[in-house]
């Protein structure tokens, strides 16, 4: 039992938590990760203030199940939730949200709590709707602020958010997410007019999150968990920022043609969107700063998945992936390899890098493991040492599937990658890269290499298990 001194030196050494993860942030689309269009000063600050990890890992290639590994530390053969799968339609007034995380799952917040932490989450949820059972706020977090599900997250201009199981109404129309016009609007104010409001949905995200990191109650650290929408399609920022960029980069507008919502300056919104961003990431750090948490708080940012090519975003154009191969919903590279820096003052050396291979279902042993917490049993690692400069544990593998698109499995062992890309038609068809020599996947070594072929076959046999709500093509028939 602890003694109130003991009890006041455990929190007192504990450190506030902040897990940022962006939505569909492509890997070169930071500063620090290559990017030369769009200024990201303040995610920039944070790599050379702490770390810049090369090899980090979304779990799956899209939104609700790298969420789920987050959260669960399950890598998706185990994972209950491996794909999108909606509650609802995409109109304004269908049921929100997608498969519930069960009630029954030891959540990272719900450990974190236990552990002392106070905890919340701003952003998207995306693991439920607005059933009871279902809210953020009955799976071990303190505060939720943001959307319940990703469908609605697709306008940053919404009717209303979630304040924990309230409805927060907000300044703007009514309108369909998912829209499109066979004819250039001949006066530009229009697409203003049409699809836009008054009050952007990332602007009040952020103000949660500076408004849970002031809290006045100091007798707890908190973990805050960030889920930006940005810069997830529909194409929309506020007008001031979008201005910030160059007109001659859009020669024509976005008419809605590839799904979401029209764009009169499709590049230079994307552009404002990741802007936008970082701002709010200065906000946060600027938050930090003011409440005297700067020096006691360890940042860790990176995204859901790669970058999209839907929706009017022109990932070629900015290079958002840069070498890697394919994007959103494939376990290529350009997948699942994200953008990752954090900084933890007095543990993390500035300006450092690191290229341990890890991922997000690695967060539940590692935050664990800064707060001094027991963590639960996982598939996960814990990258801690990685962080603060010290060898770290290596691992055999890092293991992934995806059952929606064509379907895949992926195994990285070290360097080397072996993928079944073709899941849905294609039980035979094997590939294997060295992703050391070749990260944009262009040399097939399958045939030079039936080792590796043999050894990531049996891996992906055994770690998958059956899940009949996502049946992985093929290997499950």
């Amino acid at each position: 039992m602890l003694s109130a001194v003991g009890l006041l030196a455990l929190v007192s050494a504990q450190p506030n938590l902040i897990y940022i993860m962006a939505d569909d942030l492509g890997y070169r689309e930071l500063g620090c990760f290559g990017q030369s269009k769009i200024p990201t000063p303040h995610l920039d600050r944070l790599a050379k203030e702490g770390i810049r990890i090369t090899r980090a890992y979304a779990g799956s290639p899209v939104c609700a199940p790298t969420r789920y590994s987050l959260l669960t530390g399950k890598h998706q053969g185990h994972a209950a939730i491996r794909g999108n799968k909606e509650q609802g339609g995409f109109g304004p007034n269908d049921k929100e949200g997608q498969t519930p995380v069960d009630q029954g799952e030891v959540l990272l917040s719900e450990v974190l709590k236990k552990g002392g932490y106070r905890t919340g989450i701003v952003g998207k949820w995306a693991l439920g709707g607005s059933t009871i059972g279902q809210f953020p706020t009955e799976h071990g977090f303190d505060f939720f602020y943001g959307y319940l599900c990703q469908r609605r997250a697709h306008n940053f201009y919404p009717p209303y958010l979630w304040r924990n199981t309230d409805v927060d109404l907000l300044n703007n129309p009514v309108y369909a997410a998912h829209q499109k016009v066979t004819m250039p609007f001949s006066d530009s104010e229009e697409y203003w007019r049409r699809y836009a409001g008054t009050t952007y949905s990332a602007g009040k995200l952020a103000d949660a999150c500076v408004e849970f990191i002031r809290d006045k109650d100091r007798s707890k650290p908190f973990f805050l968990y960030y889920a930006p929408t940005l810069p997830h399609v529909a194409l929309q920022a506020p007008k001031e920022w979008v201005n910030r960029f160059p007109r001659e980069w859009d020669s024509k507008p976005y008419l809605g043609e590839n799904g979401y919502l029209p764009s009169e300056r499709p590049r230079a919104t994307y552009a404002a969107m990741i802007a936008y961003l970082d701002h709010t990431v200065g906000q946060i750090l600027e938050a930090l700063e003011q409440s005297d948490h700067a020096k006691d708080t360890l940042i860790i940012f990176t995204s859901d998945n790669g970058a999209t090519n839907v929706g009017g975003v022109d990932r070629d154009f900015f290079q958002s992936n840069g070498e890697l191969r394919a994007g959103k919903m494939s376990l290529y590279e350009g997948g699942i390899r994200v953008p990752m820096v954090a900084r933890w003052p007095g543990k993390i050396a500035p300006g450092t890098e690191s290229d341990h291979p890890l991922t997000c279902y690695d967060a539940m042993s590692t935050l664990c493991e800064a707060a001094g917490v027991k963590a639960p049993k996982s598939d996960g690692l814990s990258y801690v040492d990685a962080l603060v400069g010290k060898r770290q544990k290596s691992r055999p593998f890092l293991y992934f599937e995806y059952p929606e698109a064509a379907a895949f499995q992926a195994v990285i062992m070290g360097r080397y990658k072996v993928i079944r890309p073709n899941l849905k038609r294609n039980l035979s068809q094997v590939e294997v890269y060295d992703l050391e020599a070749d990260p944009s996947e262009a040399r097939d070594l399958a045939s030079a290499r039936p080792d590796l072929v043999r050894e990531g076959l049996a891996i992906m046999r055994r770690e998958h298990v059956r899940n009949n709500d996502f049946p992985l093509g093929l290997v499950d028939k």
